[in-house]
């Protein structure tokens, strides 16, 4: 993926090509990239009587169908996603291709119906990735686990690598982000100005307010609804929902203390950073470099790619080769063999 290049249909690497590549994938890539995938749900209720969803892909013919234990695939989706995202399919077709188990946990909120607790979701959210995956891990039999994150789920998948250091490394193999914000500030400005405000702010507030606004008549004292309504952007909504439920200051600080990129030499897992240089969400300038990450953390940052993207093809194109790159990276990392269909798959070249 650090030499990706997308097809000649959707620009290249300036910001004509970096929308083109974010928005054809999240609009129309679930009808190219085969058979929807079956889930089943299990609801599991949280440390604080809360619950959240996690939507399960069994490998075909089970657990039992192999003496072998069969590895796992844990999957955090972005800001406002789901199992049912392009990207959640995507790598769902590569785990039912290639044997393995594979699961999403639904961020509270995201599954369909409101959770119970006076909170939701953030990009810091780590110690409810540790409880996920802690979790994960006993249900696989201790077998082999990798977790890969999304935009915001990429971010704070990588703030639970941080603070668990080197005790990461006995609940997980390896971890990957995936255009995630590393740098929140940077990120959370680049979306909330000129094109970016008018695409994707007013996109994801569409579903955002109205389900703050639902947890504000649960909790009236804790939330201004009225404020709510206002809201226009990501910065006021993270000032009024985001900061106050989960205990910050406000926007600032919980920008701040939430972004991984400060901590990325903490990592003591095999982890694999994904930024496209044209992501519109992500700008340029904010991406790690070499030299800020510690011996654990690879960086692939493609000129090409958009956000969450990465089509490949001839038209219509298809977005498979984002999981066949990531999984062929993490195959490296676990001790068991994978499917001949993954050792067919070219070997990503490394780091930036």
């Amino acid at each position: 993926m650090d030499t990706y290049r997308s097809p000649g249909w959707l620009a290249g690497d300036g910001g004509l090509g970096g929308h083109l590549q974010t928005i054809w994938p999240a609009l129309f890539s679930t009808r190219y990239q085969g058979p929807p995938p079956v889930y089943t749900r299990e609801r599991w209720t949280t440390p604080d009587g809360d619950f959240i969803d996690v939507d399960r892909q069994e490998s075909p013919g089970g657990q039992a169908a192999s003496s072998v234990q069969r590895p796992l695939l844990v999957l955090f989706h972005g800001l406002e996603g789901s199992s049912r995202s392009h990207y959640a399919q995507a790598f769902a077709n590569w785990a039912r291709e290639n044997g393995w188990h594979y699961a999403v946990p639904h961020f509270r909120g995201c599954s369909g119906e409101m959770n119970l607790a006076p909170r939701a979701y953030h990009s810091g959210d780590y110690e409810e990735i540790g409880w996920i995956l802690d979790r994960m891990r006993v249900a696989n039999g201790y077998g082999p686990l990798v977790a890969v994150g999304v935009s915001l789920g990429g971010n704070a998948l990588f703030r639970w690598a941080e603070e668990a250091g080197g005790a990461a490394r006995r609940v997980v193999n390896a971890v990957a982000a995936i255009s995630a914000p590393l740098d929140l500030t940077a990120g959370g400005t680049a979306i909330g100005r000129g094109v970016n405000r008018q695409l994707y702010t007013r996109m994801f507030l569409n579903t955002m307010v109205p389900k703050a606004l639902k947890k504000a008549a649960q909790f009236p004292k804790l939330l201004d609804a009225r404020a709510l309504r206002q809201v226009r952007d990501l910065y006021q909504f993270d000032n009024l929902f985001t900061a106050p439920l989960h205990g910050f200051r406000n926007t600032e600080d919980y920008w701040s203390r939430s972004s991984a990129k400060p901590h990325l030499h903490h990592i003591r897992v095999p982890a694999l950073a994904i930024n496209a240089l044209n992501d519109p969400f992500v700008p340029r300038y904010s991406l790690p470099h070499p030299d800020e990450v510690g011996a654990c953390v690879t960086l692939w940052q493609p000129r090409h790619g958009g956000h969450v993207g990465f089509p490949r093809g001839r038209w219509p194109g298809h977005v498979l080769t984002l999981p066949e790159q990531v999984m062929a990276w993490m195959a490296t990392h676990i001790t068991m063999p994978v499917s001949s269909a993954d050792n067919d798959a070219s070997a990503p070249p490394g780091g930036s």
